[in-house]
């Protein structure tokens, strides 16, 4: 079983309502392009990690034909909250309407094998200019979801853990700050983020830092191609 993952797909039904080319000429067809690498790569034994901004969606019904979409491609999908996924809905709403193929991670865990997927959305960094004092809270409170999804997975057992946020909580200036220490003491393999986009990409750490290995998994950073993070 191979764990791939894609973040930031921006969905907006088909055709997209938001067409995501004002964003640039690479966005044009963007969609087309990624399931063409999903097709080529992925098998229905397979796990693909979707860290946020899934759909444009406003509410649950919105974001349906999205969800749809996502559901008919091979493999099992694991969804995290973005910043733009206006339409998730409480959990017992997902956990019921969700189609067959797609589950989520929020402030929990979801077990893949012998691997503990665990992570919350996370939040703006405080490295980020547009920082402020309220963000502070939110980070902390962010971090303490993380914190209580991988305890959790710990207290049941698991030992090979891969943490999922959209929000990066680690820039490149933090790599060997205290929260990403903390990362590695929890024995962390991978963690797998989002978010970042165009200029914003180079903000983002990506290898192996303490043990742990960072990807960022913005589909504009990937080429519109899925990232293979671990067989299990």
């Amino acid at each position: 079983m191979n764990i791939f993952a894609i973040s930031d797909l921006h969905l907006s039904g088909t055709p997209p309502t938001k067409p995501m080319e004002v964003f640039g000429e690479n966005w044009a067809g963007h969609w087309e392009k990624i399931c063409n690498d999903w097709h080529n790569r992925v098998q229905p034994q397979d796990v693909i990690l979707l860290p946020g901004d899934i759909s444009w969606g406003m509410n649950f019904a919105e974001a349906g034909e999205d969800l749809l979409a996502i559901n008919e491609l091979p493999g099992q999908k694991v969804l995290v909250k973005g910043n733009h996924d206006y339409w998730w809905a409480t959990s017992a709403k997902l956990r019921e309407n969700l189609p067959s193929s797609i589950t989520f991670i929020h402030n929990s865990y979801h077990a893949v094998g012998d691997v503990a997927l665990c992570g919350s959305r996370g939040w703006i960094n405080p490295l980020d200019s547009m920082f402020t004092t309220q963000d502070g809270k939110i980070y902390e409170r962010e971090k303490g979801r993380i914190a209580a999804s991988i305890e959790a997975a710990i207290k049941d057992g698991y030992s090979r853990i891969i943490l999922v946020t959209h929000y990066p909580m680690i820039y490149w200036d933090d790599v060997d700050g205290e929260y990403a220490k903390s990362l590695a003491e929890y024995g962390i393999e991978h963690y797998v983020y989002g978010h970042l986009h165009d200029g914003g990409i180079g903000l983002g750490p990506v290898g192996e830092f303490h043990d742990v290995q960072y990807h960022l998994v913005s589909c504009d950073a990937l080429d519109f191609k899925l990232k293979k993070i671990a067989t299990v």
